[in-house]
């Protein structure tokens, strides 16, 4: 049976999901404040997305499962986030939006990758198919609801 995701990795997880959706909450009560609350969004997204291709850079420093081109190309893959989120800082309303969903779609199919080459905890890679999930929907959501 699959290790269970310890209680406090799923705290500080879905805890982390609170900005998207209070941004998205925010972006749907209907104000003169919606171009306000998806730059917040924008920005907490971009911050987000920059961390998680941090994964891969631990991942490449640590796995002693990954050879020598497995491992550059998780160093290589580890600041791509950060460079997919940068310009969505630049953007705004959906252009924003959408790359920002496309950098979190492209590094959870980047984390089934690595989960394939590495030896990672069973619940990783559900976790991250949770969080990067509701954070996109969070991220659709937001500038469809916006007035």
């Amino acid at each position: 049976m699959a290790a269970a995701l310890p209680r406090r990795l799923a705290w500080l997880g879905y805890g982390g999901l609170l900005p998207f959706i209070a941004t998205a909450a925010g972006s749907a009560a209907g104000s003169h404040h919606d171009p306000l609350w998806l730059d917040i969004q924008h920005a907490y997204g971009a911050v987000i997305l920059s961390y998680v291709g941090a994964l891969h850079w631990g991942a490449a420093m640590l796995a002693r499962d990954l050879d020598e081109a497995q491992r550059d190309a998780r160093y290589l893959w580890s600041v791509m986030p950060a460079l997919i989120a940068w310009p969505a800082l630049l953007l705004t309303g959906w252009t924003a939006s959408i790359l920002l969903v496309v950098g979190f779609l492209l590094h959870y199919w980047q984390d089934r990758r690595l989960v394939r080459h590495c030896a990672l905890p069973a619940w990783y890679l559900p976790l991250r198919g949770r969080l990067t999930g509701i954070a996109c929907v969070c991220m659709i959501i937001s500038p469809a609801l916006s007035h």
